[in-house]
């Protein structure tokens, strides 16, 4: 079947990672997916045309508003996925919420990463008849029939085995020993939500108590504004670096070099860069928001601040405490493995499509 995927494409960003592992499942079935970066086009009339010159027979969204928005009125079957943006920010703009409550109405199944964003989607759009594919839950409307899919965000992680890490170190200006050193990554794309100045000041102080400890900011610039306020703060905060974005093999060995991943958003759907750091066994410090809560369980899998006074306390107590590092460590790894199996998420994608296939009468 020939399918048309929808999905906004920045480079190295959760969304590219998350839509090409998806067209990688379903390509794996056999199907022609066609990925499109939903930003490159302005009007379902645009998909329109795609959609004739490619022959395509069913479609696939990432992000009700952003891509679903695209899909309506073509006569094809699709599928919708939530995305945080949709949940965290898009249903509190009237119109968006509006037109996002249209495309669920419209669309086949919808899947949703945890019990939270499900929880928001229910209140959100109660009366909507929709099916919600949901992480460790099963969420079904009088209406429905037939089979409710349940899938969390798969997790994969390959670090690149020639990257060189003395040469990051350099590259991010410091100049301390390995043997030593405590490097504290903050993964994200320059852009307010992800609020990656949250913690920096209490961060700097700490460092000037203890030069061995490092703040390291990795990420694409997002919102070119925003970067130059990000640039200028790191410039004249002593222990906090920032780095541009990376390809994904050479962060996922940034992340298993460093001590710790950090996690400062104002919201979030469901942090791939947090799954990805348990998967490869480093310890987790995320802001305690509903998004990061659905996958970090504090003091078992991770820990959970509420504030940037209680992240340094937290940090500090992870240096100090080995034990507790590697029992998080340890629990990190199995709820990814238990819960975020890459060989579910593919076969999960696969039926869905299926029942897309199905429902276009092929």
């Amino acid at each position: 079947m020939r399918l048309l995927f929808l999905a906004v494409l920045r480079p190295h960003t959760g969304n590219a990672v998350t839509a090409e592992r998806v067209r990688d499942h379903l390509e794996a079935a056999g199907h022609i997916c066609i990925l499109k970066d939903a930003f490159d086009f302005e009007s379902p009339s645009e998909i329109a045309n795609l959609i004739a010159a490619e022959n395509v027979e069913a479609a696939l969204a990432l992000h009700l508003y952003r891509g679903g928005r695209l899909l309506q009125g073509h006569g094809i079957p699709f599928g919708v996925i939530f995305g945080g943006t949709d949940l965290n920010e898009d249903v509190n703009q009237g119109e968006k919420n509006k037109v996002m409550g249209k495309v669920l109405e419209e669309a086949r199944f919808a899947v949703a990463f945890t019990k939270s964003m499900e929880e928001m989607a229910q209140r959100q759009w109660k009366a909507r008849q929709i099916s919600l594919a949901v992480t460790r839950t099963v969420f079904m409307q009088p209406h429905a029939k037939g089979k409710i899919y349940v899938q969390s965000q798969g997790i994969a992680t390959v670090p690149n085995p020639a990257f060189d890490w003395d040469a990051f170190l350099q590259r991010s200006e410091i100049n301390q020993s390995a043997d030593n050193l405590h490097v504290f990554l903050l993964i994200c794309g320059l852009r307010q939500v992800k609020d990656p100045l949250y913690v920096v000041d209490v961060f700097s102080e700490w460092h000037q108590e203890e030069p061995n400890v490092y703040l390291v900011i990795v990420g694409p610039e997002v919102d070119p504004v925003f970067t130059r306020e990000v640039k200028a703060k790191v410039r004249r905060t002593a222990g906090v670096r920032l780095i541009g974005e990376m390809p994904q093999g050479d962060l996922h060995a940034v992340m298993k070099s460093c001590f710790v991943v950090v996690n400062s958003s104002v919201s979030e759907g469901m942090s791939a860069a947090i799954l990805e750091a348990m998967d490869l066994e480093v310890p987790v410090l995320a802001r305690n928001i509903p998004g990061n809560a659905a996958v970090v369980e504090h003091g078992v899998t991770g820990l959970l601040f509420s504030e940037p006074q209680e992240f340094v306390q937290l940090a500090k107590r992870l240096v100090r405490d080995p034990a507790l590092e590697k029992e998080i460590v340890a629990n990190g790894r199995e709820y990814v493995r238990t819960h975020h199996s890459w060989q579910a998420e593919r076969d999960t994608y696969q039926r869905l499509v299926r029942m897309l296939e199905g429902s276009s009468g092929h």
